[in-house]
């Protein structure tokens, strides 16, 4: 799905990609996709830096057009955040485009998105005890390895997004009882064994 069939998913090009390439930039988006509105204060307690670097740091996304004031949450001179897009679309081209500086950002926004995803994966297993017994049995940390072409491994990412995609018009609202915010993370890479060695 494209970015103009979906306005919620912001498609990443050179520019904006070096605007984003940062990791507490990449940081604050999250917590605003995830956490809703907040003020540079909140998110400076909640990420651990000061309130300055975070401001800084929000007005260059809003540059950017990642996040935008939230002026309904702000009282007197608080200056609420909140993010424009619900996703992020990257696109791989960007990785072997002509200029070193956007391949670098690149490759640095994928490596902050690899280390968010073990660090959200860590966190609930540091945080286990405290969900629910049925929240700790619906979690799932598996891992498949098959022998497949690129083009099978390009028709099985597309059904398995497919299948995400499927379950948000089916998703419960804030209000709805033991409904939370569930996390999918999936990586598809091929994989060197001692029989492909040359």
């Amino acid at each position: 799905m494209t970015e103009s069939q979906n306005p919620q998913v912001r498609q990443l090009d050179a520019r904006s990609l070096r605007g984003l390439a940062h990791p507490l930039r990449m940081q604050l988006l999250d917590a605003l996709r995830f956490g809703g509105p907040a003020t540079a204060s909140q998110l400076a307690a909640k990420l651990g830096e000061s309130s300055g670097v975070t401001s800084y740091h929000l007005r260059q996304l809003a540059e950017y057009g990642f996040v935008e004031d939230a002026p309904e949450r702000g009282k007197g001179r608080e200056r609420w955040w909140k993010a424009v897009h619900r996703g992020l679309r990257f696109d791989e081209t960007l990785l072997n485009d002509s200029d070193p500086v956007v391949r670098g950002a690149a490759d640095l926004y994928l490596h902050e998105v690899a280390t968010t995803q073990t660090r959200d994966l860590s966190t609930w297993l540091g945080n286990r005890a405290s969900w629910s017994e049925e929240w700790r049995h619906v979690g799932d940390m598996s891992s498949f390895t098959l022998r497949l072409t690129p083009d099978l491994t390009r028709e099985l990412v597309e059904k398995m997004h497919t299948l995400v995609e499927s379950y948000r018009d089916r998703a419960t609202d804030e209000d709805t009882p033991g409904a939370e915010q569930v996390r999918f993370h999936t990586h598809a890479f091929p994989i060197r064994t001692d029989r492909d060695a040359p």
